[in-house]
């Protein structure tokens, strides 16, 4: 597909398309949120979106929210140099390079525009597809969180990834 996907920070309006991405069973399987999402805490949290938190949508030419990807800037002031990254995909628009470019979206934004140094994910284990990406865009792999998360009745493991900012010049 040839498709132009334009990725940009989310709306109030972009709600409905979060609540339906999420409430797919890969989205909320591959991440740390809960099935069974809420639309109007979506609505909540789009309203009132922290400075320290950026939520960036992924919209296909016929205007559908097709992936969602955010990261968390942390507050500690000894931490404020990292932030936690977090996405998603839309099954039915996965391998058409839509996360590629939520994440490269995400690293430009947090490294260039909120000073982060250092961008930390949490992966499942045996999400390859994931993996692949996130070392392709500079992360590695730190460590294994053993029995990181509840997914669907099992407590699975993470790989801890992180990437870090390539030094800048003066």
């Amino acid at each position: 597909m040839n498709e132009a996907i334009r990725i940009r920070h989310a709306e109030p309006v972009d709600a409905g398309g979060l609540y339906t991405l999420f409430s797919e069973r890969g989205a909320y399987a591959g991440t740390l949120q809960p099935p069974f999402p809420s639309l109007a805490a979506w609505q909540n949290a789009l309203a009132d979106l922290p400075k320290h938190i950026v939520q960036l949508v992924a919209i296909d030419d016929h205007g559908a929210l097709v992936g969602g990807a955010g990261f968390e800037v942390f507050q500690n002031p000894r931490r404020r140099h990292a932030a936690n990254l977090g996405m998603a995909v839309a099954q039915s628009r996965q391998a058409q390079g839509i996360g590629a470019q939520l994440l490269q979206a995400v690293i430009d934004t947090a490294e260039r525009w909120h000073g982060v140094r250092r961008l930390e994910l949490e992966v499942y284990t045996d999400n390859a597809p994931g993996i692949a990406l996130y070392e392709r865009h500079g992360f590695v792999r730190e460590g294994i969180a053993r029995g990181y998360a509840l997914r669907d009745g099992d407590y699975v493991d993470v790989h801890l990834m992180a990437r870090h900012a390539p030094a800048t010049s003066a």
